[in-house]
């Protein structure tokens, strides 16, 4: 009796400090778009930041060294593929995408030391047309955050940000668009959750 209650007690220690290990940045559930539940790929698993953030300033860059693809395949080999937006330049839609999103976290921000915040987009990868109305996949996103004392022009931190996202595709993705969930309002809602975990102080024990 007393060998089985030690290996009982053993077995909850260890469930117990692997629940303390590893930590999302940007839990599922907060990430989900309102009124949406599956919508959210694993992000980038880390320990939690302690530092929170409240934003001043915003500046996004999206560069021109990033290929854009308008080929109506499965999946183009290029940066960019975005079809949310109408043709035109995919490097300043891209862009607005992000300044929208940052906005829409900052006013979610109301502790912390005040920063200037950089975005250099990475990729950029949604669906064709082909891919949304057949299979879907995820809308694959990577930038690269920096945050800046407005003071003294310092970078305090930077982190590179896997911020990926469950595509819909076929009747699932027509019936979201049918309720106001396009692509294009559901990436900037995931991207404004990102950013609001992210400059959000989180507890750093396990």
């Amino acid at each position: 009796m007393t060998k089985l209650t030690t290996a009982a007690a053993l077995a909850i220690t260890v469930l117990a400090a692997a629940g303390c290990t590893v930590r999302s940045t940007v839990p599922v559930a907060r990430s989900a778009p309102l009124g949406t539940t599956d919508v959210a790929a694993p992000v980038q698993t880390q320990a939690p930041y302690a530092q929170a953030y409240r934003i001043r300033d915003i500046r996004v860059n999206v560069p021109d060294s990033l290929r854009v693809s308008e080929a109506n395949s499965y999946y183009p080999n290029a940066d960019i593929v975005w079809r949310g937006d109408a043709p035109g330049d995919r490097h300043e839609q891209v862009a607005a995408i992000f300044e929208e999103a940052l906005g829409r976290g900052a006013v979610r921000l109301n502790a912390g030391k005040e920063v200037d915040v950089e975005i250099e987009v990475l990729r950029f990868h949604s669906l064709t047309e082909k891919t949304r109305y057949t299979i879907g996949g995820v809308h694959s996103i990577k930038f690269e955050m920096t945050m800046i004392d407005p003071q003294t022009g310092a970078v305090l931190e930077s982190r590179k940000i896997v911020a990926d996202l469950k595509a819909y595709g076929g009747t699932k993705a027509v019936a979201m668009e049918a309720k106001g969930w396009g692509q294009k309002a559901r990436i900037t809602q995931h991207l404004a959750n990102t950013f609001a975990a992210e400059l959000s102080a989180g507890s750093a024990a396990g």
